[in-house]
């Protein structure tokens, strides 16, 4: 008999008021983007554009939270459930029943940012290297709610550390809600903080770009542990849907990585007389 860990039960509704019920879900959504947003502005004062004051995302910060709400929904409609959602369209809007996709939410806040940044005539990739920063934030207190709320579980396992979800059978399971909390949100926020603290803002991209490789990469990783959809399972090469969207974020962020690196090397003065 394989050794589990019981699951802790925590409901789910974190606050009940009469017919009011507030989820844990949505509390780690609130959370991550006040969070992500107090320390945007503590960051100002080491961005390298003077633009980027704390009015800036004071304001900035509606524009995330469209952009996380609605790419995150359509990404879920789009990337993982197409056929029920075209078939049931009054469905897409039911967001309280679950169903929500990073990779849309990345894309929608891409997009926000994309046209904030035109907007308002701010530098681009000083922009999004303060709001990559602080994604990871967000991201680690989804993680600790999908595990909360028992979704998003892991493959069958028999490691000591393996939960029985009520909502996964008898076998235990990888926690990969917890593993995922831990690469994309807290060793991805570490390393992150250790690039800014060695001077990375002075290097516009940079950081964005190790953000987009970095949350792919471990993306890529824990798929490896979490049970896919199963209305989806496994795709071309035994890769799951999941692995497959994250691959173009580890490409794309060496990529802007690299080349916002040559950019920087580019404009760097070549001898003595041009400093």
């Amino acid at each position: 008999m394989m050794f589990a860990l019981a699951f802790p039960q925590i409901d789910p509704i974190a606050i009940e008021i009469g017919p009011i019920a507030i989820r844990w879900y949505a509390l780690a959504y609130i959370a991550g983007l006040i969070l992500g947003w107090r320390v945007c502005l503590r960051m100002t004062k080491l961005s390298p554009s003077k633009a980027l004051t704390t009015q800036v995302f004071d304001d900035f910060v509606f524009w995330a939270t469209l952009g996380v709400l609605l790419g995150g929904r359509l990404g879920y409609v789009l990337f993982y459930n197409p056929v029920f959602f075209f078939e049931n369209p009054g469905k897409i809007f039911m967001v309280w029943q679950g169903g929500m996709s990073f990779h849309g939410g990345m894309l929608g806040v891409v997009m926000a940012i994309i046209l904030f940044a035109w907007k308002r005539g701010l530098p681009l990739f000083a922009l999004s290297d303060l709001i990559a920063f602080v994604a990871p934030i967000g991201l680690f207190f989804g993680r600790i709610a999908n595990f909360i709320n028992g979704e998003l579980y892991g493959r069958p396992t028999d490691v000591a550390w393996g939960v029985v979800f009520p909502g996964g059978g008898p076998l235990p399971r990888h926690p990969s809600q917890l593993y995922e909390a831990g690469m994309e949100g807290l060793i991805l926020f570490i390393l992150l903080l250790l690039l800014v603290r060695s001077g990375s803002l002075a290097k516009p991209g940079v950081i964005s770009g190790i953000f987009l490789a970095g949350y792919g990469l471990g993306r890529l990783i824990a798929e490896f542990f979490r049970e896919p959809d199963a209305h989806i399972g496994f795709l071309a090469g035994g890769l799951t849907m999941g692995q497959i969207l994250s691959l173009p974020m580890l490409v794309c962020g060496l990529g802007l990585a690299v080349w916002s690196l040559r950019q920087q090397s580019a404009s760097a003065p070549t001898s003595a007389h041009e400093r």
